[in-house]
């Protein structure tokens, strides 16, 4: 049976005396070798080839998140599976976006390490119970942030936005396909609304809420 070649990327070396420890106990398992920092391990994989790199996020020189972008580029059969302290939302989008296959916090238990290397080694992805519980909130489609002034109608927005560039009441006619009577009214609408006393102050307001150039 072929064993699992797996290279152990952290900078503390205590830690990866354990993880060699534990890995030693599996037989399908063969630590190929280790590696203290980003470009360590991404020599490593080139000269080892091994089939899962568990990789801390965390290190001096090259980061992890560089590390796992370069290093499945450079060996696509390798599969990182990431091993950190960090299971903030940023940090796990990041590394799944580089490429990793795995991610799991480092209290994760022992069974659960040494089932991870087999799943990715495998060809599949994993992740470590308290990140998946997060995983449909962090891919969901951000909620779309509600438009400014939302007393003010579309139409009135518009014209909102038309003063906010400075524009004259027959320029933003013309732009909308309005009369100039309509707009004037638009614009005594929207004055009311905001609170302001001139069209000055509308302006303003509309171009530090974002609108206008």
């Amino acid at each position: 049976m072929d064993r699992i070649r797996t290279l152990i990327v952290d900078d503390h070396a205590p830690f990866r005396a354990g993880l060699r420890t534990l890995l030693g106990t599996a037989q399908d398992v063969e630590v190929c070798g280790e590696a203290a920092t980003g470009e360590e391990a991404l020599a490593a994989v080139v000269a080892h080839h091994p089939d899962v790199v568990l990789l801390d996020l965390t290190m001096p020189g090259m980061g992890g998140i560089t590390a796992t972008e370069r290093i499945v580029t450079a060996v696509p059969h390798a599969r990182v599976l990431v091993l950190s302290m960090s299971g903030d939302d940023e940090s796990v989008l990041a590394a799944l976006r580089a490429g990793a296959r795995g991610y799991l916090l480092k209290g994760a238990a022992r069974t659960e390490i040494l089932r991870a290397v087999r799943t990715v080694a495998g060809g599949e992805a994993i992740l470590g119970p308290s990140v998946a519980g997060r995983l449909p909130a962090l891919l969901a489609p951000a909620t779309p942030a509600p438009p400014p002034f939302p007393q003010l109608s579309a139409r009135e927005r518009e014209v909102l936005t038309g003063l906010a560039a400075g524009l004259t009441n027959p320029r933003i006619a013309s732009r909308l396909g309005l009369s100039e009577k309509t707009v004037r009214n638009l614009v005594s609408a929207v004055l009311a609304k905001l609170g302001v006393a001139d069209r000055a102050d509308a302006a303003d307001r509309a171009r530090s809420a974002g609108l206008g150039p």
